[in-house]
């Protein structure tokens, strides 16, 4: 894994993102935000799944002046999303939004983008400067990724001029190759830090995909400071593919890793319901690896690797805890046995 990209440090209502802080977790409520009650439980639901950051859609007045009474009932920074209408960033900030995201391909006048400045500067709130591939007017002889990437120089420039430096930038596109050359050749040319993901990434299963690489490829490269996982779906989902995403590159820790194997002609046990009912069941947030193998292919070097681990052979298998064997124990015993050594109480 690449050094971690050197940036600024922004506060967003008490989270910080940038420089070495962790890598923050996002999503989007999906409900009206003019609808409080339902806005407030998603977002409930979201930092009780471990969201850190987020945002929800101002589409009117009405959607800007919610935020005061969502504020009041949540806990967790909430971001302004603004489109068309530079008002709404106004009427947002002054209603206690923790940050606006504004999109160059629709919010554009030097005017209207100085009032907002303003009024963030005032607050003392960091704007993202949030670019969309499919927002963006697309010149014929200009690659999308030069399109984002020219557009959020500018927008920079106009910023800091403006002697206004609070800010995120993201460079979305619904290709991976895409979006991962954008944020790669920005991240060259300034030193903010970036909000990574795929837009549009489509339903859960191939966004899922989609995200993992084009965000995995990024942080693997040291580029990146929070994410969101964008799906066609439920937002907890969101929350739960970005924490899986952090954990498997481990930038992060969100509690047990289970390893196991895919199974084959040598597997004697029904591994996958052995897995489930361990998956199901392991109600631990504590950092600990634990490997369910098969056979004796790997199975045994894996669960002596892993913090608590078992090989299986014939109906029966080793119960290994910190490398050394505990016992032999049967099938039918394994995810019990399992759960006892993870520190569950029977």
């Amino acid at each position: 894994m690449s050094k971690r990209r050197k940036t600024r440090i922004i506060n967003i209502g008490g989270i910080k993102i940038g420089g070495k802080e962790p890598i923050r977790i996002q999503s989007m409520a999906k409900t009206d935000t003019r609808d409080t009650r339902k806005t407030i439980a998603e977002i409930k639901r979201l930092e009780k799944a471990g969201c850190e950051i987020v945002r929800v859609a101002i589409k009117d007045i009405l959607a800007a002046r919610a935020i005061k009474t969502i504020k009041k009932k949540t806990k967790i920074p909430l971001v302004a999303d603004i489109h068309f209408d530079y008002r709404l960033a106004l009427e947002s900030i002054k209603k206690g939004a923790d940050k606006i995201r504004i999109n160059p391909g629709n919010i554009s006048k030097p005017t209207e983008l100085k009032e907002i400045i303003k009024a963030a500067k005032k607050r003392n709130i960091p704007i993202r400067i949030g670019l969309n591939a499919g927002s963006l007017k697309k010149p014929a002889f200009e690659p999308p990724r030069l399109g984002m990437v020219n557009t959020a120089l500018k927008y920079i420039k106009l910023f800091e001029k403006e002697n206004f430096r609070d800010i995120i930038v993201s460079l979305k596109s619904s290709n991976v190759r895409e979006t991962v050359s954008a944020y790669r050749k920005l991240a060259a040319l300034c030193n903010y830090p970036f909000h990574l993901g795929i837009t549009a990434a489509g339903p859960c299963d191939t966004g899922i995909i989609k995200s993992s690489i084009g965000i995995g490829t990024l942080l693997l490269s040291g580029i990146g400071d929070t994410i969101r996982v964008s799906l066609t779906g439920d937002s907890l989902l969101e929350v739960i593919a970005a924490k899986r995403i952090l954990q498997a590159l481990q930038l992060r820790n969100f509690g047990p890793d289970i390893i196991s194997c895919p199974t084959c002609g040598r597997c004697q046990v029904d591994l996958p319901e052995i897995v489930d009912s361990l998956q199901e069941k392991l109600f631990t947030k504590r950092p600990i690896t634990i490997a369910v193998m098969g056979c004796e292919v790997n199975g045994p070097g894996e669960a002596k690797d892993a913090d608590i681990g078992i090989a299986f052979g014939k109906k029966s298998g080793l119960l290994f805890k910190k490398g050394k064997v505990i016992k032999k124990i049967k099938a039918k015993n394994a995810v019990k046995e399992l759960l006892r050594c993870a520190g569950h109480k029977p």
